[in-house]
Order: structure tokens, then sequence, then C-alpha cells
């Protein structure tokens, strides 16, 4: 049985990923201080993302800066006691935007190169402790169809497993790792195996006016529980969107929270095999949404992962502090779940 344990924890993205900070900037935007401020909100992990773009040059070279911070996290992660899931974040053929073409899933030489950066990352990492870290095969996967990449899973699942038996490892489903994709998930028969899931459920209250989706563009009030968008504010939806707000505009609550991850939660049941919500929050748009909104939401999210004995991580640490490093205020309510 695996001895890596997950329980509250929050992600450190926006760092070896989805950033174009290199040098100084990068080195100073996440330090030794932060890991230990982690530590002492009470937090047991970090779930470390990582781009393919950082550790490896256009050529394949691995980039020394990159994997120097990346060695150095890990080092203050153990110093401070948290144990860490390292995760493979973005590839350069594959996004989890999927806007764009997947080469991962379309060309066949692409499973075989994946499975290679791993075996690199493995080379560099397989020495650390087993109990303090954990690879995660991909975040956010959108293959065309669930097959692909159950597919693609096992060649990296099989090539990590060779060199290292005792390694935990997480999986999750995929499209954008919703839960309700776990009915179709390759769930592989290995004892040191976590199954995760994200939760941005509903969109106009965790990606309220973002402007990378497309119900972004309301900006108008939104409310929680209940319809986000209250009957006397729809004639503020924009037209573009209008035809989506029967699915978009359903009434949420605890019961839509738990019917969203039902099916995880029976693969979970079913297999033995613990449960992680690696990513899960509300985005930060300005003016923020009320903090009263917010606080009923993590917290009946919270609730349910409780009472389900489900692990998280908030995406992600920097929602969690202000640019002085003082607590937000969902803080407590994250760390201490």
């Amino acid at each position: 049985m695996s001895s890596f344990h997950l329980h509250r924890g929050t992600n450190v993205g926006c760092w070896l990923s989805q950033s174009v900070a290199r040098g100084a900037e990068r080195e100073a935007q996440f330090t030794r201080e932060d890991v230990r401020r982690i530590a002492g909100w009470g937090f047991d992990h970090i779930r470390l993302p990582v781009d393919e773009v950082q550790l490896w040059d256009d050529a394949g070279q691995p980039e020394a800066a990159a994997w120097s911070l990346l060695d150095r996290a890990l080092d203050w992660c153990a110093e401070a006691g948290l144990r860490t899931v390292v995760d493979l974040h973005v590839l350069r053929t594959h996004s989890f935007d999927h806007s764009k073409r997947q080469p991962l899933f379309d060309n066949p030489r692409e499973p075989a190169r994946f499975a290679g950066l791993w075996e690199q990352l493995s080379a560099h990492l397989g020495q650390r402790p087993t109990d303090l870290v954990a690879y995660e095969l991909l975040n956010e996967p959108v293959a065309e169809d669930n097959a692909d990449w159950n597919r693609v899973a096992k060649v990296a699942f099989a090539a990590l497993r060779v060199r290292e038996p005792e390694r935990t490892l997480v999986v999750g489903s995929n499209f954008y790792c919703i839960a309700k994709n776990f009915i179709d998930l390759w769930v592989p028969d290995d004892d040191r195996v976590i199954l995760t899931f994200h939760f941005y459920g509903p969109m106009f209250i965790t990606h309220n006016r973002a402007s990378w989706w497309e119900g972004g563009i309301y900006q108008g009030p939104v409310q929680y529980p209940g319809r986000p968008i209250a009957e006397e504010h729809l004639p503020q939806v924009p037209e573009a969107i209008r035809h989506h707000l029967p699915a978009w505009n359903e009434p949420y609550g605890p019961e839509q929270m738990l019917r969203d991850m039902h099916n995880a939660l029976v693969v979970g049941e079913k297999t033995g095999k613990p449960l992680w919500c690696s990513e899960f929050g509300i985005c930060d748009p300005e003016p923020p949404l009320p903090r009263a909104l917010r606080l009923r939401w993590f917290n009946d999210l919270l609730g349910l992962f409780a009472q389900h004995h489900v692990a998280y991580a908030n995406w992600t640490y920097w929602n969690l502090r202000d640019a002085q490093g003082n607590a937000s205020d969902i803080l407590e309510t994250v760390a201490k779940g």
C-alpha cells in the first residue's frame, strides 16, 4: 500500500507553469518562506505544476535553471514536512485549451515522447522519498474521446512503473478532469494510485467575468446558492450566450455539487482508490464577488469533501494571500476544511 497520503493542500500554479517569468523574477516569485507559510497554515501538501517549455528547451535539452528551482522547491517542502505532487501541466503537444490541436492524441509518436518526458523526470527525481513526492501524469487531458486519454495514460504509467514500482502516481479523468468522465476512466490495478478530479461548478460563480471562457462576457450580479443569475438580472445577459442559459444557469447548491462529483465517488468506492480534488476555487475578479457568497460556496464544497473523504488542493496559493503575504478571507475555510 502507498505511504503517500493527502488531506489539505494548495496549488503553486503560474510559477513553473503558465508563466513567462524567467531569471531573477521567477526565482523570487516562490521562496522557502512561501513553503513555510503554507505549512504554517495547516496544509500537508502542495501540487506543483510544471510545463514542458520551462523544463526543456525547443531542442529537448533540460533547462538547468528550472530544474534547479524544482529541486529547491522539493527540498523546502521536505524540510517543512509537506508532501508534493509534481504535475506535468502543459506540453508542447497538449494544453487544456481545447480550442488548440492536441498532437498528443493525434500523432502516433507522441505518447512515447510524453512517456519519455516522465522518464527524464523520474531519472532526476527518482531518489526522492516515495512518502514525500508523487507524480501526476497530466493536467486536464482534453482528448476528443475518453478512450484516447486512457490509451496515452497507459503508456506513461507503464514507463514510470518500470522505473519506480513504489512511487504513487496520480491519474485524472479526460476533458478538464471532470468527475462525470470517471465512468470511462482507466483505473490501474495498482495499490499506489490516487484518482483526481477538478471542480469548478457553476462556471458563472467560479469563473465570474473570466475572459478565457465564453460566459465571462456576462458582467452582471450573481448569487449562490440558487440560479447563478437571478431572474431579474437575466436582461443583462449578452445575446451571444443566452442559448446556454438552460444548462449554465440551472439552480445550484450542495445537492448539485454532489451530483456533479457523483461518478468520481462511485469509482473511488468501487476501486478502493483514494480521491483527490486537485483543483477547485473561485477566480479572483475585480471587484471580487461578495465575501459571503464565496464563503458559502467554499463551505458547501469542503463539507462534501469531508463527508466523502476526498482530499483537496485549492487553485491556487496566490488566492490565499495578498501581495504582502497576509492571509485572504477564505484561507481559514480552505486550510481547515
